[in-house]
């Protein structure tokens, strides 16, 4: 097994995107957050067509950001695959079926011009 690596903000999300690509995920949307937040550099949203994919998509980028990094992600929602939201520390990665992510329309709040106010 070789060594874990160090990765940069940009090289975690090049992985994360190879992954994301790799299991078929659709839509997926990157959101850069340096400067703008203190929760990370990046923000990947992307969906799954069902919940087990949602659910397999987050298990294998888990996986293979931990055999990369030798780091272990924070993962939440993964039991019901609606919406599994993944933390490397850098990046938060979204994992919705599409519905719910139509439905809480992450990716458009987080890209709203810098002192545009969302209108309801």
């Amino acid at each position: 097994m070789p060594a874990p690596q160090e990765l940069t903000a940009k090289g975690q999300l090049d992985l994360i995107l190879t992954s994301l690509e790799d299991d078929k995920a659709e839509e997926i949307v990157t959101i850069d957050l340096a400067g703008k937040s203190s929760i990370g550099d990046y923000m990947v949203v992307c969906s799954g067509r069902s919940s087990r994919q949602v659910s397999a998509i987050a298990e294998k980028l888990v996986e293979r950001l931990k055999e990369v990094t030798g780091r272990t992600a924070k993962v939440e929602g993964k039991e019901t695959g609606d919406w599994v939201l993944i933390d490397t520390g850098d990046i938060v990665v979204h994992v919705f079926r599409p519905e719910v992510r139509e439905f809480y329309q992450l990716e458009k709040m987080w890209q709203q011009p810098a002192g545009a106010v969302p209108s309801a």
